[in-house]
């Protein structure tokens, strides 16, 4: 033997080994890792319960408005901390899913809302509604005038708006009367609040009967940049905003024409506040891009529309279509017939590469372990991201369909090894010489298996998303596997003689190669 040979050897052979353990102490650290931290994948709608909603868009969107739509609706999921929930379109409806969540009503409550924020001129009060039997009630579809009566309007002269500092408000003003006319009208539903069109609208619960004769919105929402819930001086809980900067000029031109008037704050088809503009200020100044909405906003209810203003007003107005809510029992029943029928198919293929490979089924078997102990981690890790689709019935049988894949890329193998010794080599020149050919037929066929779920990913929608994703995932484990690990555990056994020479259970008779007490002669140089 060559005196360069022996050193070369054993670093190829001390290569190999540092190929396996890595390969195993990777795997199966990242499995302890996600037990020990008490991670577990995402589950999905079908396998963990929940509620999913259809929404249609009102009027005819553009897919541009749908696109912003589904963007504006996962930002507002993700901000709830929801996990797994899920804003999909289908066709030119909006999906929402919200899987595990015992609350998840008031979660796509909260979601779904249109956030159509306007900010209209207050024209004038009205009176509660007459009722439907009242005399001289108008229709649904009557438009609501655009004048009141002069002596109700809520002008700046009627108004009379006075800076005073002995008042605990720090002004006062005249109170105007509601319009009497307006009480044969209904309440604008929220449904026709057209920013166009004057509308009459009521304020919050705890303002009463209050109902308010509003004009054309001057400013909508997306003057709005930011916005957070908190508590003014008094303990009142109040949604301050700050506006972009085009919406800060447009806000202050809509406020000095304004000024001294009042300004409702629209959303949604309720008037969340109507302010008098500066009243403590004798004179208009700008607001420097910042306001400030009130109006016996409770916590919670401050809370949630500034969660509304932060994702910004939906460029469309949603309709709840369907609401489906599902059980986990059936999706458990589900997983567990699927997942018992996989297990059973492992087993009968394991027992036969066993039974037919000898001692390389035992590196299936091993293999197997460690693609399975790696894909509980990383699924299990990016549950807690947003880079992954949960994990559901779909999800399980992408799994269990790259399994079929895994094992073919060791057959695939292996017969080339068999195609090695029938020639005249030995198991070990075989290991040695045979994994390069059976390389690239690994690589064509994961190849092959990849694209297809790339394609079915970028294309799908809902569940063949999330089984493209876990067979694409599983494909590339598969890849990395079978070079790392079952090239260099195939060629340690082979070069072993004690494990090639097993009797019935060695290397050779799996690959029906001629035992031999030696399968390589040693040749000095």
């Amino acid at each position: 033997m060559s005196p360069k040979a022996a050193p070369s050897g054993r670093r190829s052979q001390r290569g190999l080994w540092v190929s396996v353990v890595l390969v195993v102490v990777i795997s199966f650290g990242a499995l302890g890792l996600t037990l020990a931290a008490n991670w577990s994948p995402r589950l999905g709608l079908d396998l963990a319960g929940g509620l999913s909603v259809v929404y249609q868009p009102q009027g005819h969107p553009s897919q541009a408005d749908l696109d912003e739509t589904v963007t504006i609706l996962t930002s507002r999921v993700d901000s709830l901390g929801v996990s797994g929930a899920q804003v999909s379109t289908q066709g030119s409806n909006i999906v929402v899913t919200v899987p595990g969540v015992k609350n998840a009503r008031a979660v796509l409550a909260t979601v779904g809302q249109t956030a159509q924020l306007l900010f209209r001129p207050a024209l004038c009060y009205s009176p509660p509604f007459a009722g439907s039997k009242a005399k001289g009630v108008q229709p649904a579809t009557t438009p609501v005038p655009s004048q009141c009566q002069s002596q109700y309007e809520l002008s700046q002269a009627n108004l009379a708006v006075t800076p005073s500092s002995a008042s605990p408000s720090g002004f006062t003003s005249n109170n105007i009367g509601p319009d009497p006319v307006f009480a044969a009208l209904r309440t604008t539903k929220p449904a026709n609040d057209d920013a166009k069109s004057n509308v009459i609208l009521v304020g919050l619960p705890g303002q009463g009967s209050q109902r308010y004769v509003l004009g054309p919105s001057q400013l909508t929402g997306h003057a709005v940049k930011s916005a957070r819930a908190t508590q003014d001086q008094t303990g009142a809980w109040v949604v301050s905003y700050t506006l972009t900067s085009q919406g800060s000029a447009e806000w202050d031109a809509v406020a000095q024409a304004n000024f001294h008037q009042i300004i409702a704050i629209d959303l949604d088809g309720v008037v969340q506040s109507a302010p008098i503009i500066q009243p403590a200020s004798a004179t208009f100044t700008s607001f420097q891009g910042q306001g400030q909405i009130s109006g016996n906003l409770t916590q919670t209810e401050a809370q949630a529309l500034a969660r509304a203003l932060q994702f910004g007003a939906l460029p469309v107005r949603l309709v709840p279509l369907t609401t489906q809510t599902v059980s986990p029992t059936l999706g458990h029943s589900s997983l567990v017939a699927g997942l018992g029928a996989g297990l059973a198919g492992l087993i009968l293929v394991l027992i036969y590469v066993i039974l037919y490979y000898r001692a390389l089924g035992l590196v299936v078997v091993a293999g197997l372990a460690i693609t399975a102990a790696l894909l509980w981690g990383i699924v299990s890790g990016l549950g807690h991201t947003a880079l992954a689709p949960s994990f559901d019935l779909a999800g399980v049988t992408g799994l269990i369909v790259s399994i079929g894949i895994t094992v073919d890329s060791y057959i695939v193998y292996f017969e080339r090894l068999k195609d090695e010794t029938r020639s005249g080599r030995s198991v070990r020149t075989s290991v040695d010489r045979g994994f390069q050919s059976a390389w690239r037929t690994v690589l064509a066929a994961d190849f092959v298996s990849l694209l297809a779920a790339v394609v079915l990913y970028a294309i799908a929608l809902g569940a063949v998303r999330g089984f493209a994703f876990f067979l694409g995932l599983s494909t590339i484990l598969d890849i990395v596997i079978t070079y790392f690990f079952t090239r260099p555990a195939v060629i340690l056994l082979g070069r072993s003689d004690r494990a090639a020479n097993a009797g019935r259970f060695g290397v050779a008779r799996g690959l029906a190669s001629p035992v031999r007490s030696d399968d390589e002669a040693l040749v000095s140089s």
